[in-house]
């Protein structure tokens, strides 16, 4: 399956002790827990375009499976990953957090950010 579309996140679980765990500020974890993302991927073979709004802010991160790319973190600092594909999951590791987003079926995404014993999950549907 392709995972070129836009999504609309319909859930999301744990977001803010997830993010007082990584440091996030206390201020941008009120602003952003009642924010729905809205993500538009593109892809073509190997290589991703994705783009992230929630409210204002707008993340772009584009990148060759299996090839370093770098990517925004959750307290906003540049960092350099390798993104991985197996078969529905896209999956990377950065600073001690795992992240696995799966297309689970023609219309729906999930992506699970696990640091230590802490997950954050959310839920996004295809319009």
């Amino acid at each position: 399956m392709s995972f070129t579309g836009k999504y609309v996140q319909e859930s999301q679980e744990n977001f803010e002790t997830f993010m007082r765990s990584q440091g996030v500020p206390e201020e941008h974890i009120k602003m952003g827990k009642d924010l729905k993302s809205v993500s538009e991927i593109e892809q073509n073979g190997d290589h991703f375009k994705i783009t992230i709004t929630r409210g204002t802010h707008v993340s772009v991160v584009s990148f060759t499976v299996g090839q370093e790319c770098e990517i925004d973190s959750l307290t906003g600092e540049k960092v350099k990953t390798i993104i991985r594909r197996e078969g529905n999951k896209l999956i990377t590791n950065v600073k001690e957090m795992t992240s696995v987003t799966e297309l689970v079926d023609a219309n729906t995404i999930v992506t699970t950010v696990t640091a230590g014993s802490i997950k954050f999950t959310t839920t996004s549907k295809r319009v």
